[in-house]
Parts: structure tokens; sequence; C-alpha cells
């Protein structure tokens, strides 16, 4: 079977130039640092010890900048290697300034370009973050006894159910992971069935967050425009979830002057598609780039930049999370809840069902399935008390987690 799958991944090698040239001009590529793919790498390996942490995207990326804060300050550690496979994560950790720290794009799941990367990184000790299992770069890591840990890790039905169809293979690639931490009871009963030796559960990541002033905070201008203004925010919105948001908006108009909407969308390619939609209403809108600081008679805002949504949440009293109207389920409402926002959301949660469950009875969340009942539902007051009990809950997450990770690293380095 593994071999099947290379031989999959070596045809689909064959038509990369085609499918990276198309995915760079819907810009999700990076058009230079697309090679790191191809484990075309242009960083040094520090000599000492390193320590690797790989997530797809920003949700993933997000939820560990903590973890990498607190290593930063570890003179054990010489380097910290993060990879991760989306353009838009890639922005993310440019806003951060690290010292250690180094972003690569995580390489293709092909025994060439796997074998290349480690022989390059040489790391100590592997975090994989929530779904990210892949058999190569498994069955590579554990040639070279290198440690590999499941970190937030999250399993569906869904995934569950794919992976079993395929026993041996499954339980060949499970197999190579030291521990795993799952952040959720569902998941630590799908690890336990797929045989890993080891599983503790830690809480979830995603409650932890980053305090940084240069993703919390807006320019002074643009607060200074939005002071006197009602402003709600459709976040992480998906196709048609923008047509809902505006639907929502012209409900909300009936009875409130000075309203603002901030559409931010989940994909920020799609911002022109938006725009026609809102055009279609005769709405007056501006777009964030553009840095437009006079908002009058603007009712539409649309946020089309990289890194700017906890900027957004900082400042919004009632957050509808997108990807739960569509059937996506849903995106992460935890870091809007820490800002004492009321969170709104579609019936298609099943990411986060754990996390709606715990906001629901908090009394933060509330489902919504039309337009009219998002618009009856949404406030113009934070609940900062309740944004504080978040907090709380992923300091002690945060604790326990880097607590359990350093053993396992000092346990490593002790063998070096």
């Amino acid at each position: 079977m593994f071999f099947l799958y290379q031989i999959i991944i070596s045809i689909l090698l064959i038509f990369s130039p085609i499918i990276i040239f198309f995915r760079t001009l819907k810009n999700k590529e990076d058009q230079k640092r697309f090679k790191e793919k191809f484990s075309q790498i242009n960083k040094k390996r520090k000599k000492g010890n390193l320590i690797w942490f790989h997530g797809a995207s920003v949700g993933e990326i997000m939820s560990i900048i903590p973890i990498v804060k607190y290593y930063e300050k570890q003179k054990a550690i010489n380097q910290i290697l993060v990879t991760s496979s989306t353009l838009s994560s890639s922005k993310i950790i440019k806003k951060f300034s690290f010292n250690k720290t180094v972003h690569q794009f995580y390489p293709i799941d092909h025994f060439y370009f796997t074998n290349k990367f480690l022989n390059h990184w040489k790391p100590n000790i592997v975090f994989f973050i929530e779904s990210e299992i892949w058999p190569c770069m498994f069955k590579n890591l554990s040639k070279k006894n290198i440690p590999l840990i499941l970190l937030n890790a999250r399993i569906t039905k869904k995934t569950f159910n794919r992976w079993i169809k395929f026993k041996y293979f499954t339980k060949s690639i499970f197999e190579k992971i030291s521990v795993a931490y799952p952040q959720n009871l569902e998941t630590k009963n799908y690890l336990n069935k797929l045989n890993i030796r080891k599983i503790k559960i830690l809480g979830n990541l995603k409650f932890t967050e980053s305090n940084d002033d240069n993703f919390n905070n807006l320019s002074d201008k643009l607060k200074l425009q939005l002071k006197n203004k009602k402003i709600w925010i459709a976040s992480s919105t998906h196709k048609n979830e923008e047509m809902f948001c505006i639907k929502t908006h012209l409900e909300l108009k009936k009875k409130n002057k000075n309203l603002i909407t901030i559409i931010i969308p989940r994909h920020v390619h799609r911002v022109n598609e938006i725009i026609k939609e809102i055009k279609k209403f005769n709405l007056n809108y501006a777009r964030h780039s553009e840095k437009n600081y006079k908002l009058n008679g603007v009712e539409i805002y649309v946020v089309d930049t990289f890194g700017e949504t906890k900027k957004f949440h900082n400042i919004g009293s009632s957050v509808f999370l997108g990807g739960s109207i569509i059937k996506r389920g849903g995106q992460n409402p935890l870091e809007a809840a820490r800002f004492g926002a009321k969170i709104l959301h579609g019936p298609n949660v099943d990411n986060f069902k754990d996390v709606y469950k715990l906001l629901k009875t908090l009394n933060i969340s509330k489902k919504v399935n039309t337009s009219k009942q998002l618009a009856s539902s949404i406030t113009f007051k934070k609940n900062k008390l309740l944004g504080t009990k978040i907090k709380n809950i992923g300091e002690k997450i945060l604790k326990k987690t880097i607590k359990e990770l350093n053993n396992q690293i000092n346990n490593e380095f002790k063998k070096t």
C-alpha cells in the first residue's frame, strides 16, 4: 500500500508545474518560495539542538505561537523550525519578530523530498499539529529514530472512517507516533482504536493566545472612524456566506443607524467576487487594503489583507463565524470569544463541537439558521468577564502543555 501511495505521489509530481502555475495565478502559492515544497532549501541549519513544529495552515500555526515564543527563550534550544503548507500561514509567521525560528514550506510527501528535507534539518524532535498525518515523512522520521509527537491531535469520525479502510497501511503509519496529545475525548477514542502507544489529554491549544500588539490593535485613525459606529463582524466567511451576511446587514439597517458590517473572508483571493455581490445591493463598501480612513457612508468594510483578523475581533461585540452555514464544519471561535464577543454560528460546527458546547454552556455562543435570526441575535456590547474566563482556560492548557513538552524535549536532548 505504501508503494502504491508513492506511485500516486510520483504521478502527481509530473503535473505539479501546471498545478503550481495555476495556484500562483490565484495567489495561493509564493512565486519564489514554492520551490521549498520540492526541498529546495536556502536556509542554514544552525549547530546544536533543533525542534520542529509543523501545522497545515493559519489556525494550526497560531495555536503553537505561544509555545514557539516560550522556546525562543530557552538556551538549550538553538533553532526552531516551523513548517506549514499555505501562503497565508507563511505571511502570518513573518509578522512575528523571532530570533531562533525559521519558516519553511512543508515538502511534498515523496521519499526523495522528505529524505532530503530531514538530512538538511536533522531535527532532534518533531511536533505535528492536529490532523497532519504524512505517511512518507512518518516513515523517514522512524528510520532516523527521530521522535514524532502528535500535538493537539484531532481525528474526526469522517477521517477515522477513511483511515480504517486501509487497516494495515494505517497501522504502519500511526505506530510511528511516539506520543499523541488529543484536543478532545472523541479524538482520544479514535486514537485508541488506531493503536497509538501513548495518549494523554492536555486540552485544546486553540484556547491559548499570543499577546502581540501587532496583531491586537488597529491603527488609531481607523479606530477613530469606527468609534461612533455600530459594528458587527462576519469572520472567516466562505462562498455564499457573504450573501447571508449582506442580507443580515439589510435587516439590521432597518433599526440601526451608523451601521458597518465588517466581512473578513476565509480566502482573501475571493474579495473581488464578494464585492460584486455587495454591488448588487447598491451598498457602499471599502477595502481595508486601500487604507481609506474616511468611512462616512460606508456600510460594508471588507478586510482583504492577511493576518488582520485578531485586530477586528478585538473591537467586535458580535462575531459570526463562517464555514458554519455551508457544510465546512465551522471555524475557530475562540479568538473572538477571548475578547468578550458574542459568538454566532450556523448549524455546521463539527470541527469545534467541544468548543461550542463549552461556549454555549457559558452563554457565549448562539446558533442561527437564517439572516433574520442572525440580525436579531447581534448585540453591540461586549462581555469582557466571559472573555476573561476563556483566557484563563487557555493559560492553564498552555502551562500543562509546556510542562509535558519540556519532559519530551529534555529526555531527547539527554540522548545527544
